[in-house]
């Protein structure tokens, strides 16, 4: 044989790996298609749900803290209804419950969350018998060839079905619009009804947001308090002036505080695995690494340990006097380009809003102020430039990581699916396959779900990390912004790209091969008939949507089981050192996370909008995981999760616009079906889907103009239109003083002090040789001898603010917790815990109402404090923090958790304006702290502050103003409160009058001529006040 041939058949004859990879690329999914079959997948989805649901009905009694964790902590007006501990207890509350008391118990977005979700099941209930009433007779009998051979998935579809049977395809795709418009019209006017509600609520109208304006781009000659002002008065000149605030530069006091808390935490953790036994500890010390944020870094050896204990100890302390002494020079500093501006009626404020939100007066933008927990206060300074340049770069990232992902999408459907496919290509990993067949099975049972899971998991934090870098100026913004790229993100890599992938590289294959051969580009084009090929690859791959439509069940039922809780937690006290700080948020209601779920139940319909045509079977899969889903929903935000930052319902427009989106996108697969099987040279059926996407537009348009002002704002009157509105608002405002203002938190949020097991108490003072004060109790000297002995004398150290009194003898600078004191129920009004479990609106302490230490919040301080300052140095907490009415957990000696106790100002760091409760007991307040009335203690700011609630047997006060009985009167600064005769509930102890009924200033006094360099910017006389809802 001739040697050229011979070489050219062993080139023929060799492994091209190159072209096994092109042959796989051609169809990476195959894979993923070969799956079980329909009532295999319903029947494993349905008994799986079935058997979880009875393993959760059987856990959950003895499971509380995790299955039921509400029900413990949060407070009598909000704690969900009793369950009790029979099997199937926990289905009757989920029946009765309404949807007025789910807002009550869970919080306006958990209520949108689930009208959303009932919603979905109600549409796709009612699309299941509209389309497969139409659709199965015609794609069963209307077929142009014998169904002998075939699969009975595979007849349902319209794949042979021609000519004028596609008009049961228009039918289908206008009732689908009509009826997706339908169910979108009627909830949203329930959304509207639920947010008018929403907006006269007691919490509502008793928040400090809800009257207060936020400012932002505010330009250099405007950024003051007088400044402000003038710029509303610019919009709206007809207004009664406001109290505003304009924003202080704390420049890099968030750093420290957060440098703080980590090297408290760490200090907790090295403490917890050093004396996990305390009587026999290990004999060596722990060391660690200097933190390269220390300024003293440089001065340490390079590379070499110190010991963990004694370092840390120090450079928490450091870090607490850096920290003081930045809170008390920051009126020294430069203002920020926003502010807050607060008016004494939210009527007012909210036509002022709508008056503003297309005007930008000196660049500046006005708009209703979110909650203060809701801020995302770094991203307040930046310039509108700045945001927008942030927002190009960001899209630009989430594009690119988009398109990125379609390569390892491919990759994990190609090999690790079936790592046959990698033996393929590899022919190394195929002899080791062979021998390791048991093993590599179970890498490929577990390697795809497993990355893919991890993917979907790190996916929100990416976006979320990402929206805070493009500007997002509220973490309730930042959730939508992610729901809207995880939901983009999901649909074109998950459902057009796992969809559309083999025809494209078959459409695209075949151009290049007829290109190659001569043929010109656009014939080429126009012989592969792209639409065709789209459209029988989307049959195709119909079944494998229905089967992962019914094991979307499965998820839904681990969720009610809440097993990885289950797992860590045990895991955690066994295996680990946990720290107090760590058993106690181990305890803790979780945070819901809104904006995966959002994202998949938008994604799961899309999935069956688009292929409600092509596979109906789509439509009852989805609707049978949302009857399901929306019990089990229902029952975890009733009982375990609550509301990280409750942003009052804003996600529905999200969801809303993206449910139009879906509903288009069907439209486009309602087109080329009928393009495709549709008979007659015009494409008559394919024509008269034309507008089908424009009528969706309109109708879009149209709800957002109906709908959107009314659920965003309270009053929408134009006072820059009406200005008689703001003169009849004018006459009712001259006796009120308002002085509630919003402030960094960075300026008054109490430092973290070291928590330690009780059981080391004993041993601390051996192990910690350093010299601290103490952290939560006043009167502590900074000189004295931690180990209890001196050079010279060997006196028992006395209290410094308490005369005659012996110093607290445990180790100061921590905090030593019980095992029994371990639960989130003794520190959820704490804000270092309260901050990641809700906020405190569930447990009765709802920071908006009252911010600890904010200045001019309350009225136990000046009225007129600049804005920013920090007045109080109770709040300095931490180790060296004084005179902090924050005491340690109760312990042998110290014991606060009696019957019948409770603490004077419900658990809260610190006195400040309360509302009148009720008689009896109050399950807001925690059994922690008691706030003492000792010598020790700021006088004017625990006497000043409103009381949170009355002693036993006391009867109520009575005062001379207008403020409606048992209401809370609206101005909390008011100077007029005098008391009719009467016992006070300040007597020998804080209240509204102070110690011994004494009042705070002067009766011939007014607050502004206290400070003559305050401008008041009140106009208007007196108004009666009223309730929600009553009217003028």
């Amino acid at each position: 044989m001739d040697p050229v041939f011979q070489r050219i058949r062993a080139r023929q004859d060799k492994f091209d790996a190159g072209q096994e990879l092109l042959d796989l690329l051609q169809d990476p999914f195959a894979g993923q298609l070969q799956q079980t079959s329909f009532f295999a997948a319903l029947g494993t989805s349905v008994l799986f749900t079935l058997g979880i649901a009875i393993a959760f009905s059987f856990l959950r009694p003895y499971n509380q803290s995790v299955y039921a964790p509400k029900t413990k902590h949060a407070d009598e007006k909000h704690a969900p209804p009793p369950i009790g501990r029979k099997l199937w207890s926990w289905v009757f509350p989920l029946w009765s419950t309404t949807e007025y008391e789910f807002i009550q118990y869970a919080g306006m977005d958990a209520a949108i969350f689930m009208r959303f979700v009932e919603m979905l099941r109600n549409l796709f209930v009612t699309l299941t018998v509209f389309v497969l009433a139409i659709l199965i007779p015609v794609n069963l009998t209307q077929v142009d060839v014998s169904g002998e051979g075939r699969a009975w998935l595979a007849m349902l579809t319209p794949s042979n079905v021609w000519g004028d049977a596609q008009w049961a395809q228009v039918t289908v795709a206008y009732g689908i619009n009509a009826i997706v418009m339908f169910f979108l019209w009627w909830n949203t006017k329930k959304v509207l009804h639920l947010r008018r509600r929403y907006f006269e609520s007691d919490e509502y109208q008793n928040s400090l947001h809800a009257r207060t304006l936020m400012l932002y781009d505010l330009p250099k000659d405007r950024s003051s308090d007088e400044g402000i002002a003038r710029i509303i008065d610019e919009v709206v000149p007809s207004s009664s002036f406001s109290r505003t605030a304009v924003a202080r530069n704390v420049k890099d006091l968030p750093k420290l505080i957060a440098q703080h808390d980590h090297t408290v935490r760490k200090l907790e953790s090295v403490l917890a695995k050093f004396m996990k036994n305390p009587a026999q500890l290990p004999p060596n010390r722990p060391l660690c690494k200097p933190s390269k944020k220390d300024p003293s870094f440089s001065t340490y050896p390079q590379g070499q340990k110190v010991d963990a204990i004694e370092y840390l100890t120090q450079r928490i302390k450091t870090l607490e006097v850096e920290i003081k002494q930045v809170r008390q020079s920051v009126d020294k500093r430069s203002s920020m380009p926003y502010g807050f501006a607060s008016y004494s009626d939210i009527t007012e404020a909210h036509n002022i809003a709508y008056a503003c939100r297309k005007k930008h007066p000196h660049g500046s933008t006005i708009k209703l102020a979110p909650r203060p927990n809701d801020i995302i206060w770094n991203n307040l300074p930046l310039s509108a430039s700045t945001r927008r340049w942030r927002r190009v770069i960001n899209n630009l990232w989430i594009t690119l990581l988009t398109f990125i992902w379609i390569g390892p999408n491919a990759m994990i459907a190609v090999f690790l699916v079936n790592l046959n496919n990698l033996g393929r290509v590899w022919r190394e990993f195929q002899t080791e396959l062979v021998e390791n067949k048991t093993f590599w099975a179970f890498v490929q049972g577990i390697a795809a779900p497993a990355i893919t899971s991890l993917v979907f998991l790190v996916l929100p934090i990416i976006f979320r990390r990402l929206s805070i870098k493009a500007g997002d100026q509220t973490k309730s913004g930042r959730e939508r912004h992610v729901v809207a790229k995880l939901y983009a993100f999901f649909v074109f890599n998950n459902l057009v790209v796992f969809s559309l992938f083999s025809a494209t590289w078959t459409f695209v294959a075949g151009v290049i091969n007829r290109t190659g051969h001569g043929a010109d580009a656009w014939d080429a084009i126009l012989e592969e008939n792209i639409a065709d090929t789209l459209f029988l690859a989307l049959c195709t791959v119909s079944p494998f949507w229905v089967n992962w439509l019914l094991q979307r069940q499965l998820g839904a039922a681990i969720d009610l089981a809440q097993f990885w809780p289950l797992i860590y937690s045990f895991f955690a006290r066994k295996f680990s050192s946990p720290t107090p700080r760590d058993l106690i948020e181990l305890t803790a209601p979780p945070a819901f996370d809104y904006a995966p779920y959002y994202n998949y139940f938008l994604y799961y319909s899309t999935i069956a909008l688009c292929f409600a045509g092509i596979q109906p079977i789509t439509l009852p899969a989805v609707a049978l995981y949302f009857a399901i889903d929306v019990w089990l929903k229902r029952y975890l935000l009733l009982y375990v999760f609550v509301t990280k930052t409750e942003s009052g319902g804003m996600f529905w427009r999200v969801v809303f616009n993206r449910v139009i989106f879906a509903t288009m996108l069907a439209d486009l697969v309602f087109f080329l079906t009928c393009w495709v099987r549709g008979e007659g040279a015009h494409h008559t059926h394919a024509l008269a889907i034309v507008p089908l996407p424009f009528l969706m537009l309109l109708f879009k348009f149209v709800a957002s103009r109906q709908f959107d002002d009314k659920i965003r704002y309270y009053s929408t009157l134009n006072v820059a239109k009406h200005p008689e509105s703001g003169l009849q608002k004018e006459q009712r405002l001259r006796s009120e003083r308002l002085a509630s203002r919003f402030g960094h938190p960075a300026l008054y949020k109490p430092l973290i002090t070291p928590m330690v097991h009780q059981k080391a108490q004993a041993t601390l003072h051996i192990v910690y040789k350093g010299r601290l004060s103490d952290g939560r109790e006043a009167g502590g000297m900074d000189g004295m001898s931690v180990s209890g002995y001196s050079d010279t004398f060997a006196l028992d150290p006395m209290n410094a603010g308490k005369p005659g009194k012996q110093m607290n003898t445990h180790v100061p600078g921590f905090e030593f917790v019980s095992d029994s004191h371990m639960d989130f129920e003794f520190y959820k009004n704490r804000p270092e815990f309260a901050d990641e479990h809700g906020q405190g609106d569930l447990f009765g302490a709802d920071a908006d109402r009252m911010r600890p230490g904010t200045p001019g919040s309350h009225g136990g301080e000046s009225d007129y404090s600049r804005p920013g300052t920090p007045t109080m140095n109770a709040m300095a907490g931490g180790m060296t923090g004084f005179n902090r009415p924050l005491h340690r957990a109760p312990t042998h000696e110290f014991n606060t958790a009696a019957a019948g106790y409770h603490s004077p100002n419900g658990g809260r760091a610190s006195p400040g304006p309360g509302f009148p409760q009720g008689m009896g007991y109050d399950r807001s307040r925690s059994p922690l702290y008691a706030n003492g009335n000792g010598s020790n203690t700021a006088l004017v700011q625990d006497a000043a502050g409103m009381g949170m609630g009355m002693s036993m047997g006391a009867p109520a006060p009575s005062y001379s103003n207008n403020s409606v009985g048992g209401g809370r009167d609206r101005s909390v600064d008011s100077f007029r409160m005098a008391p009719t005769p009467g016992p006070s509930t300040g007597a020998l102890g804080g209240g509204p009058r102070g110690y011994s009924n004494l009042p705070q200033a002067e009766a011939d006094q007014s607050p502004g001529d206290a400070d003559p360099s305050q401008y008041d910017y009140f106009r208007g006389n007196a108004r009666s006040q009223r309730r929600p809802g009553e009217g003028w």
